[in-house]
């Protein structure tokens, strides 16, 4: 049997599926669920656009001639990688009409959709701060660093799936995490130390303390706010300590209505689901490095927030 162009295997000659092949064929996606779905996610920062990846995948997989894939896991990576790559550069037009800054879709971990986490990389890899650093990246070089990083495959490997060589792979990762390295140290406190930071940060706010929040964050903290348009939200980001606090002494401060907080887990990192009187929410969570808070990032886009039950 004869690959097709895109070196995948043929599908079957009279290009039908019986149920029984349409079973098995779901069982095998379904074994490699997890691990496709995170592959996905950390490739597009939608939980909803790798759902459709998936499905695509399934699709694809449906029409080929299963027994002559000697491994599945590794042929189904390539599949989603390359669908991925596709949307990436296909959306890249539509985020300029965007309203605002563009934040990841939060994802509840705890369970995580994507699999108990093997290690600590595979952990930091699905936090909100370095999925919205990974959007400078070009989509190969996103594709290279989330493989090789996140799932730790050889440039052997990465290259077979990209249809690159496994030199090309290693410069490819090599330019993205240096374009990523600055900003990636920003993120450096343990899940611990987030929460801690996260919690003092939002009692300083709730006081309207500005010497306080203005301690708890670095001189050169930003915070993003994703409204997408559809909810009230900063336009555009917030930088620096004292209009950053001013800014959230101003949006949950005494004189306001006292919203309700959720402590959550999303992403793999801890974070607070905000509920305002008459029904708006939004989900919180920060960057932290060296004892204090680098980034803020609130998700008040309602579209984002239908997997958080907080």
């Amino acid at each position: 049997m004869e690959p097709d162009r895109g070196g995948h295997p043929a599908p079957a000659a009279d290009g039908r599926v019986t149920t029984a092949g349409a079973t098995q064929a779901a069982g095998a996606l379904d074994a490699h669920r997890p691990m496709l779905l995170g592959l996905a996610y950390r490739m597009l920062g939608s939980l909803h656009d790798a759902e459709d990846v998936l499905q695509d995948a399934y699709l694809r997989w449906l029409g080929v001639d299963r027994a002559a894939v000697a491994e599945p896991r590794r042929y189904l990576s390539r599949v989603v990688t390359r669908l991925a790559i596709d949307r990436l550069r296909a959306r890249q037009a539509a985020r300029e009409a965007y309203v605002g800054p563009w934040l990841p879709e939060p994802v509840p971990t705890a369970p995580s959709p994507f699999g108990p986490p093997e290690h600590a990389e595979l952990r930091d890899s699905l936090s909100l701060a370095l999925l919205h650093l990974l959007e400078r990246l070009t989509p190969p070089e996103r594709a290279v660093y989330v493989l090789r990083t996140a799932f730790d495959l050889p440039y052997a490997q990465v290259g077979e799936i990209l249809d690159r060589s496994a030199a090309d792979c290693r410069q490819l990762h090599h330019r993205a995490a240096a374009r990523i390295a600055d900003d990636r140290r920003r993120f450096a406190a343990d899940p611990g130390e987030q929460r801690r930071l996260l919690d003092a940060f939002l009692a300083a706010a709730r006081d309207g303390d500005l010497a306080r929040l203005t301690d708890l964050v670095a001189t050169d903290v930003t915070s993003w706010t994703d409204g997408g348009g559809r909810t009230r939200a900063a336009r555009n980001p917030v930088r620096g300590a004292d209009r950053v606090a001013r800014f959230f002494a101003g949006v949950l401060g005494p004189r306001r209505p006292t919203p309700r907080t959720v402590p959550v887990e999303f992403n793999g990192r801890p974070g607070y689901v905000v509920h305002w009187p008459g029904g708006r929410r939004y989900a919180l969570t920060v960057a932290a490095a060296g004892g204090r808070i680098t980034g803020l990032y609130v998700v008040a886009n309602p579209e984002k927030l239908t997997r958080l039950a907080g």
